[in-house]
């Protein structure tokens, strides 16, 4: 409590002792440990507060610490003056070791040097003066215990608030995570084709895209290759679109095992694949659509119990490093080739350079 909150009490005092009013039935009972080294003024304090509060005594500084280490109370009232030390001394260091727990200095002398050293070196709740009127003492007592127990249950509202507080924090920081990781997922379908797992037109076009602007840079050469299922129409009339879609999902899972892991491949449609192969010349293009097409040749899969094998038509383009070309450019490049290948009866690989516009 600061200084300004700290209040004197001053209590103009009689000897006399009127009789105590009973305690409401609803009255809160704060606890209290008295610290006195004359037993009558304890067993006065201890008669007229006991019936109203929850009352400890110590006799002693050394006495009121251990009792203070053992258990908490609402409030300490001590002499000022303690043959094994001072008052002050003794809620100054309370203050500290239990800052919630209310000070409150009882002496026989209404000194001002004692009442400014009490404020400022312990900041003492009250300053209660000998004699006391029981009336007041119990009316401040009272005001005391419920400022203390007013400013216990703000630090637990506040507790609660923070506990609260980073809970929702945490709820707030779980949620983004399941965002985040859904919207990849998502980002993720949006780029992958559904059928066969591969990257789909849109995922394979751009990295081509990307590609082309890269080796710009790093002047390097690209290959775009374009990949066609040979009679896929009698594979669809055959096995029907069930069957179909069984040869589309294995063929797309062996043209990826095949490629390089530089390379990328997508589906762009119906039974064609796309091929993106950075930094491969023209030599480097024929050994990898060659690759390709053998691996496709001499392998089968199985649908229904029946083996179905199939072959590929590729064109590829490949744009060397002093060439610049756009990607529709390329891929127009590619397209004529396997066209050609297709039409010089399949099961083939044409490959074409791109030159400059």
């Amino acid at each position: 409590m600061s200084d300004a909150n700290s209040q004197l009490l001053v209590d103009s005092a009689t000897r006399d002792t009127p009789s105590m009013t009973p305690m409401p039935f609803s009255r809160q009972r704060y606890s209290i440990l008295l610290v006195d080294d004359e037993p009558t003024i304890l067993t006065l304090l201890s008669t007229q507060l006991g019936q109203e509060f929850e009352v400890v005594t110590a006799d002693s500084t050394v006495k009121a610490r251990t009792i203070v280490a053992e258990r908490s109370f609402d409030m300490v009232l001590t002499d000022l003056n303690l043959r094994d030390g001072s008052g002050i001394t003794l809620l100054e260091s309370f203050r500290q070791t239990h800052p919630r727990m209310a000070r409150l200095l009882l002496t026989g002398a209404a000194r001002m040097n004692d009442a400014i050293d009490a404020i400022n070196r312990c900041q003492v709740h009250r300053l209660i003066l000998k004699p006391w009127r029981i009336e007041d003492l119990l009316t401040s007592l009272r005001a005391v215990g419920r400022s203390a127990q007013l400013e216990r249950s703000y630090e637990r509202l506040l507790e609660e608030y923070r506990t609260l507080m980073l809970d929702l924090e945490n709820r707030v920081a779980d949620r983004t995570r399941e965002l985040e990781q859904k919207n990849q997922l998502l980002e993720k379908m949006a780029l992958t084709d559904a059928l066969t797992g591969v990257p789909n037109r849109r995922a394979v076009e751009l990295i081509c895209r990307k590609e082309l602007l890269r080796r710009t840079r790093a002047d390097e050469p690209l290959a775009l290759g374009l990949i066609d299922a040979d009679h896929f129409k009698d594979i669809n009339s055959e096995y029907l679109l069930v069957g179909g879609d069984h040869v589309l999902t294995w063929l797309g899972q062996m043209l990826q095992d095949t490629i390089r892991a530089t390379d990328a491949i997508g589906r762009i449609g119906g039974e064609e694949f796309m091929v993106v192969a950075p930094g491969t010349d023209r030599c480097g293009t024929e050994v990898l659509a060659e690759r390709l097409r053998e691996k496709i040749a001499r392998n089968r899969t199985t649908f229904d119990g029946r083996p179905i094998g199939i072959t590929i038509s590729l064109g590829f383009a490949v744009v060397e490093p002093s060439v610049s070309a756009s990607f529709d450019e390329v891929r127009a490049v590619a397209a004529a080739a396997l066209a050609e290948a297709k039409s010089m009866g399949r099961n083939r690989s044409m490959i074409r350079m791109v030159t400059t516009s």
